[in-house]
C-alpha cells in the first residue's frame, strides 16, 4: 500500500478517486525498480568522473539492459514500433506550459487550460514538471484542473468563455483580426498532452509501504491517465504523454513495463497510451533507436529542446577541464555539439521500424513572448518565425512554443507548406562512431565575457526566487534590460536555471578564459574567471534585484524567496562537487521562507551527496526526521 500526505484524501477526492488509489497501489512496486535505475544513473555519472571518460555507444552485439533486445536489432529497426494516431499526425505547433497557478482559486488557476485550448495550437502539453510549480498542493491543482477540461465541467466552460472573449480582442489588436468563431468548437481543435515527471524527481505527497517517497512518474501518469483516459477515448482523442529526462534504453525500459502495467490493469491495449520522448539528456543521444525499440507501441517521437540538453552535456563532461562552454546566448541549435545532436534526432525518427512505420520529430522551444516595444516585438518575432523556418527546412514536423500568444505568429510557417508532417524524409542512417560520439561534445569558438556572466547570474537568481514563489514557468530577462521595452522577457522553465548555474560552476572550477575585456570589472581579454571575480558579480546583480521595482521582482520575496534563491545558487557554483540537478536545491526548500533553515537544509544536502553520493529527492516537510 502507500500513505498520502495528511487531509489531501479529503481535499482532493476528485484527484485521488478510488480508480486512481487502486491503480497507484497496483503500481506501487514499480517505486523499487526506479529507486534501482536511479542509483545506478549517479554510479555511472561517479564512474565517468573518476575514470574521466565520456559517454559512448552501446555494444551492438549485447542486449538492451533490462531487456531482451539485441542493440544491434534496434539501430535496424527490427522491432515494432507505433502507427501514429489521426491526431497526432498533424501536431505543427504545440504549446507548453502548466495547467495551474500557485495559490489561486479554481476559477483563476484553470484560467491556464483555457488560454491553451482556445490557442489554435494543434497539441498542448500541459506540464507537470519543469514548468509546474510544486509549492503546497500545486501538483494536484494541475491535475484537477485537467480533468474538468477533459471532462467540460461547468466551471471550464464558464471560464473558457470568458477567457475566448480576452484572447479575441488581443488578437483584434496584435494580429488585426479576432482567431476564436467558435470557442466552444476550438476547445476540441487542440491535443491534449500531459508531461509527468521524470524518474530522478519523487512526487510530495505520496510514500510507498516501505516509507520511500513514492516516484512522481508513477504518481503523475497514474492520476492523468486513470482520471481521464475514458473522457479522452470518448473525445476520440489518443492518450499522450511526454516523457522527461530518459538517460537510457534501460530507463525507457522502466517506463514501457510502467505505461504496459497501467494498461493492463484499466483493459486496455498495449500501446493504447503514446509518448514523445523529450531528448534532454546526452547519453540518450547515444541510444536513440534503442530507446525508440524499447518504447515499442508507445513511442510516436521526440522533441529537441534546448536548455535540459545544454545543462545535460555540460555535467556530463563536468570531469573534462578542457570542455568549457561559451555565453548561453552563442549556444544555439546551430552551435557545435547542438547541431549535431538535431541531426541524431531527426536521423533516428525517419529509421522505419520493421513494420515501415516512421516517428514524429518535434522542434524546440520557442520562448518568446510579443509583448514590449513594437521595435523589440518586431525583431523577436522575425528571429522566432526564422527559427521555425529552419527547424521545418530541416525536416521537423512542428515545434513548441512557451505562451499561447505565439501560436498564430509560429504556426504559418508550417501552413504555408502544408504538409502534415515530415515522416519518412529521408536522411542517413545513424553510424556509431568514435568521431560520431566526439561530434555530440563539440565545443566551438564563441564569446566568453562579463556580460555573459552577469546575464547568466541575474537570470538564475531570478528564477530561483520564482520557483520558490510557486512560478516553475515566469518570465524572465537579465536585471540590466529591467525598463528596456526593447529586449523582451523570455518565458524560463527549471532548465533554464540549471543550465546557468551549470555554466558558471564551469567556469569558476575550470578557470574560464574570458575572451573579452569589461572596463567596469577592470578585466582584460584572456582573464580568468575567478572566485572573487563571481562573488563581485554575485553581489552587483543580486543587488539589481533588491533595487527592481515589483513588476520584476515582487517586494515580499526580498525578504522571503530571493535570499534563499541567492544561497542556494552560491552554494550550487562554489562546491568543489558539481550537484547534478539545481532543482534538488530549490525542491528541498520548497514552502520554506527562512534563510537560516534554507542553510541547514542545503548542507545537510551537500552532506549526504558528497559523502554518500546520495540525493535527496523526497520532501523533507513530509519526512522532518530527515535533517
Amino acid at each position: 500500500m502507500f500513505k498520502i500526505r495528511p487531509h489531501l484524501q479529503d481535499q482532493y477526492p476528485d484527484v485521488y478517486t478510488p480508480e486512481v488509489l487502486a491503480a497507484l497501489t497496483a503500481l506501487a512496486p514499480f517505486n523499487k525498480r526506479i529507486k534501482e535505475v536511479m542509483d545506478a544513473r549517479m554510479k555511472r555519472r561517479s564512474t565517468r568522473y573518476q575514470t574521466q571518460t565520456q559517454i559512448n555507444f552501446l555494444d551492438p552485439s549485447t542486449t538492451i539492459p533490462g531487456t531482451s533486445i539485441n542493440v544491434q536489432d534496434a539501430r535496424d529497426g527490427k522491432f515494432e514500433g507505433a502507427v501514429i494516431p489521426p491526431d497526432l499526425q498533424r501536431q505543427w505547433i504545440q504549446g507548453t506550459g502548466p495547467a495551474a497557478k500557485p495559490n489561486a482559486s479554481i476559477e483563476n488557476s484553470i484560467r491556464n487550460v483555457a488560454y491553451a485550448l482556445l490557442s489554435g495550437a494543434d497539441g498542448w502539453m500541459f506540464d507537470g514538471e519543469d514548468a509546474l510549480g510544486q509549492v503546497t498542493s500545486m501538483s494536484l491543482d494541475n491535475q484537477r484542473n485537467l480533468k474538468l477540461a477533459i471532462h467540460k465541467d461547468p466551471i471550464f466552460l464558464k471560464v473558457a468563455e470568458q477567457v475566448a472573449n480576452e484572447m479575441n480582442r488581443w488578437a483584434e489588436s496584435f494580429l488585426g483580426h479576432q482567431t476564436i468563431t467558435n470557442w466552444q468548437e476550438q476547445l476540441t481543435f487542440t491535443t491534449k498532452i500531459f508531461r509527468a515527471r521524470g524518474l530522478h524527481l519523487d512526487d510530495r505527497h505520496i510514500r510507498d509501504a516501505d516509507g520511500v517517497a513514492m516516484a512522481a512518474s508513477i504518481v503523475d501518469t497514474t492520476l492523468y491517465v486513470v482520471n481521464n483516459y475514458q473522457a479522452l477515448q470518448q473525445a476520440g482523442s489518443s492518450i499522450v504523454l511526454y516523457l522527461p529526462k530518459i538517460q537510457t534504453a534501460e530507463e525507457a525500459g522502466v517506463w514501457n513495463e510502467l505505461l504496459s502495467a497501467l494498461e493492463s490493469h484499466l483493459n486496455l491495449m498495449v500501446g493504447t497510451i503514446k509518448v514523445y520522448v523529450l531528448v534532454e539528456q546526452l547519453e540518450a543521444t547515444h541510444q536513440l533507436m534503442e530507446i525508440r525499440a524499447v518504447l515499442g507501441k508507445h513511442f510516436v517521437g521526440y522533441n529537441t529542446g534546448r536548455w535540459d540538453y545544454i545543462n545535460s552535456v555540460s555535467d556530463a563532461m563536468a570531469w573534462d577541464k578542457d570542455f568549457v562552454n561559451p555565453n548561453i546566448e552563442s549556444i544555439t541549435m546551430t552551435y557545435g555539439y547542438m547541431r549535431n545532436y538535431e541531426d541524431r534526432v531527426r536521423r533516428a525518427v525517419n529509421t522505419p521500424d520493421i513494420n515501415g512505420n516512421f516517428a514524429l520529430w518535434q522542434g524546440g522551444m520557442e520562448p518568446n513572448i510579443p509583448v514590449g516595444s513594437e521595435a523589440g516585438v518586431s525583431a523577436s518575432m522575425a528571429k522566432a518565425v526564422a527559427g521555425a523556418e529552419r527547424e521545418q527546412r530541416e525536416g521537423a514536423s512542428g515545434k513548441w512554443v512557451a505562451h499561447w500568444k505565439m501560436v498564430h505568429i509560429v504556426r504559418p510557417v508550417w501552413e504555408k507548406v502544408g504538409e502534415a508532417n515530415q515522416l519518412g524524409r529521408t536522411f542517413p542512417r545513424l553510424s556509431y562512431t568514435q568521431q560520431d560520439a566526439d561530434a555530440l561534445i563539440l565545443l566551438e569558438p564563441a564569446p566568453r565575457d562579463i556580460r555573459g556572466a552577469r546575464n547568466l547570474l541575474s537570470v538564475a537568481l531570478q528564477y530561483g526566487n520564482a520557483f520558490g514563489q510557486g512560478m516553475q514557468a515566469a518570465a524572465l530577462k537579465p536585471a540590466d534590460f529591467f525598463g528596456n521595452d526593447d529586449i523582451l522577457y523570455l518565458m524560463e522553465d527549471m532548465a533554464t536555471g540549471e543550465i546557468r548555474l551549470s555554466i558558471l560552476w564551469e567556469w569558476l572550477h575550470k578557470q574560464a578564459v574570458l575572451t573579452e575585456a569589461d572596463e567596469e570589472m577592470n578585466i582584460e581579454a584572456g582573464s580568468v574567471f575567478s572566485e572573487s571575480l563571481y562573488k563581485a558579480l554575485l553581489e552587483q546583480e543580486y543587488d539589481k534585484l533588491l533595487k527592481a521595482t515589483n513588476k520584476d521582482v515582487f517586494e515580499t520575496s526580498k525578504t522571503t524567496t530571493l535570499p534563499i534563491a541567492r544561497e542556494i545558487a552560491s552554494d550550487y557554483v562554489l562546491s568543489q562537487e558539481k550537484a547534478p540537478w539545481f532543482i534538488d536545491l530549490l525542491n528541498i526548500n520548497l514552502n520554506n521562507m527562512d534563510l537560516a533553515e534554507a542553510k541547514d537544509r542545503i548542507q545537510f544536502f551537500m552532506y549526504s551527496l558528497i559523502r554518500n553520493g546520495r540525493r535527496i529527492t523526497e520532501n523533507v516537510d513530509f519526512s522532518p526526521s530527515l535533517i
